[in-house]
């Protein structure tokens, strides 16, 4: 079959139609995924009118794409955030992360989304030395800041979620999960229309005009706002090229399986959580509501997409599961994830406009907390904002048009270490 497996698995949506003419409202936002989605939602809900503006159509970018992994906190681990920033910082920054599991299954439940919405995450461990890292992070959430929801599963109980043998442990939180991620941005998107939010499709921003009230000008008209909030990750750089410098795109891939027997499913993911592990380049994977085996693995860093998706992936799967190396696979695509140079997400203000971006890869959860940040910030209420705007950031170095190239070198040898 080939293409999108969640394209192909969408709930019946609102069809929006181009922005045409000229406007004027409260708030602009540019971005239909996630982010966009969750910040417009919620600055409605706040009494703003708002205009939100996609290039394509709702979730066409890495929301629509993505493993459907919901992954709890960032990229760093918790005992590395309060070793850098300190533990009055470090526990600013987890009271905040912590919260967006719960306003994730908040909006799914108030909106009746539905998103096929599954709990469980484990986190496996690729090397020795990963998995005692583990468990100092476990140790530390559980006697440091009393979160009962993660446990260390060690080697000999690991086929308890996946049966797999090269892991050597892991950890399991409970307030992870899964979902399929395009129904869940089209379900917010709706919500938000419902709440009075003016949505227009296939509406690419061409220039933001600058000044006391911004314009944003598209092939067919254009919105003046007091506020602009660009949540447009990937395609940041071609409508802010400031902003935009501060994360790169990575390219990644998917596979969706043929529907898998009640025995295999059980034998591959008997806990039936979302599994993620612990190289640099990781392998991620979960079963679908129709128990096929959605799976994630390798990258690339150029935007020239494999010349067979399928093939591009198999072999991972082949690593991972070698029963499966022969299984039918039934679609194959890919996206590509804003990556910042630390892997934590970039959030900020200049002036009237407000941004968020480079989740590098854990953005399932944490867009949407940053699209409710956003609205907090907007509306005066600053502080948990802050606590993100105020991570320290360097663009990635090169300019326009080494800074991808330079990017890559540095990324391939994180990636050879996986192999060492």
């Amino acid at each position: 079959m080939g293409g999108n497996f969640y394209s192909a698995t969408r709930n019946c949506h609102f069809a929006h139609g181009q922005l045409q003419g000229d406007h004027q409202t409260d708030v602009c936002v540019i971005g239909g995924g996630f982010t966009g989605a969750s910040a417009a939602l919620a600055l409605a809900e706040r009494g703003y009118q708002v205009v939100l503006l996609e290039a394509e159509t709702i979730g066409f970018g890495a929301s629509g794409r993505n493993g459907g992994q919901l992954i709890p906190g960032l990229r760093w681990s918790m005992p590395q955030i309060f070793q850098h920033f300190g533990a009055d910082r470090g526990k600013q920054i987890y009271e905040v992360v912590r919260t967006a599991h719960t306003l994730v299954q908040d909006r799914i439940k108030k909106h009746s989304i539905d998103c096929d919405l599954k709990s469980g995450h484990f986190a496996a461990a690729h090397k020795p030395e990963h998995f005692d890292d583990m468990c100092r992070e476990v140790d530390f959430l559980r006697t440091r800041l009393n979160d009962d929801s993660v446990c260390a599963i060690s080697r000999a109980d690991v086929h308890l979620h996946v049966g797999a043998s090269h892991y050597f442990g892991g950890i399991y939180d409970s307030s992870g999960g899964h979902f399929h991620p395009l129904n869940y941005v089209l379900g917010l998107a709706n919500a938000a229309r419902l709440a009075g939010v003016s949505i227009g499709e296939n509406s690419r921003v061409l220039s933001i005009n600058e000044g006391s009230t911004p314009t944003v000008v598209t092939p067919n008209g254009s919105v003046s706002a007091r506020y602009i909030v660009l949540a447009c990750d990937t395609d940041m750089g071609a409508i802010d090229r400031e902003i935009g410098g501060y994360a790169i795109p990575i390219m990644n891939y998917n596979v969706a399986t043929a529907p898998l027997s009640d025995n295999i499913a059980n034998k591959i993911l008997p806990s039936d959580a979302s599994v993620a592990d612990s190289r640099f380049v990781l392998n991620y994977f979960r079963l679908s509501a129709d128990k096929r085996l959605i799976f994630g693995g390798g990258e690339r860093y150029s935007a020239t997409p494999p010349h067979d998706i399928t093939q591009f992936v198999r072999p991972y799967i082949a690593s991972v599961f070698p029963a499966l190396r022969d299984v039918q696979i039934d679609y194959g695509w890919g996206g590509a994830v804003g990556v910042t140079m630390n892997r934590l997400p970039h959030l900020g203000r200049r002036k009237n406009i407000f941004f968020a971006h480079g989740f590098s890869g854990h953005g399932a959860l944490t867009t949407t907390l940053a699209g409710e940040l956003i609205a907090e910030a907007l509306s005066g209420t600053a502080e948990r904002f802050d606590v993100f705007a105020s991570l320290p950031h360097r663009k990635f170095p090169g300019g326009k048009h080494l800074r991808k190239p330079l990017a890559a070198l540095g990324l391939l040898w994180f990636a050879l270490r996986d192999r060492l």
